[in-house]
């Protein structure tokens, strides 16, 4: 693709490209500032996340062809197999529908004072990504990767909750997956420079410079309180109740038990709400 229209799936996808995957307000911003930590010298900051690590919706094909190679790239499409190296972020769509909520305010989508249990049947009909080619509900967006690919060469599926929970050793896994032998110290400088503190500090300076948020409400943040198990304070019971329905075997499939089957979670998905990077 040429001229001005940015690329989305219509990408010119190269051999040794590497993309990180996931539906939206999973985690694919921290992982670039993870990534791009363990890539670069250069800190990843809001004002040159976009030039170390480019999204694809923000960038004509033609600019993105000329980016160094090997190239990491930021996608929410769904399963693509043209993509042959993929770090794929999954995260617990309870806390999804919770942070998509807040972001459809932040970027005037919603009123401020729009109920959340009026958001949840248009999240759960994809209604805010139709604007976009991705345009899915988060069980066929997650699936169509988990079910292609999990368990073969070149795909790697990380936990959000995990991610929080384990940062340096789910990253070190992240660094083995791209072919990186760092130091130790490497890693923890990584997991330093993304953290959700230095993140917040970063957005309250340079919000006008990142796209993503260069046109949205400045008193509404990005980096919000960047933590798991949130939407169990925050949802209306009837609201979890409709996730539930609509998604809940592929949820306990991936290791989310539904509010009203309890069970034991996955060890390393047995997660506090804490303070941690964001969405």
């Amino acid at each position: 693709m040429t001229g001005r229209k940015n690329a989305g799936r219509n990408l010119t996808v190269l051999p040794d490209d590497v993309f990180l995957v996931s539906y939206p307000r999973s985690g694919n911003t921290w992982a670039r500032f993870l990534v791009g930590n363990l890539l670069f010298d250069e800190p990843v900051t809001f004002a040159n996340v976009d030039t170390l690590i480019p999204e694809i919706y923000l960038f004509p094909d033609r600019i993105l062809r000329q980016c160094p190679r090997p190239r990491m790239l930021k996608s929410h499409e769904c399963f693509d197999p043209r993509y042959k190296r993929v770090i794929y972020i999954v995260r617990d769509p309870r806390d999804v529908a919770v942070s998509y909520y807040h972001y459809a305010i932040k970027r005037n989508l919603l009123s401020e004072d729009y109920p959340i249990a009026q958001f949840i049947p248009r999240f759960l009909a994809a209604e805010f990504d139709v604007q976009w080619s991705w345009a899915a509900n988060w069980q066929d967006h997650v699936m169509s990767w988990y079910r292609m690919r999990q368990g073969m060469p070149g795909f790697l599926f990380l936990h959000y909750e995990t991610l929080l929970s384990e940062t340096r050793t789910e990253l070190a896994r992240v660094s083995s997956f791209i072919d990186l032998d760092l130091a130790p110290d490497r890693l923890s400088s990584a997991v330093e420079l993304s953290s959700a503190d230095r993140m917040r500090d970063l957005e309250k300076t340079q919000a006008r410079e990142w796209r993503l948020t260069e046109s949205t409400r400045l008193d509404r943040p990005f980096v919000r309180f960047a933590s798991s198990n949130n939407w169990q304070n925050t949802l209306p019971a009837a609201a979890v109740a409709q996730i539930e329905s609509a998604w809940g075997p592929a949820m306990q499939e991936l290791g989310y038990p539904l509010s009203s089957k309890p069970g034991v979670r996955r060890p390393e998905l047995a997660v506090a709400a804490v303070s941690a990077p964001p969405h």
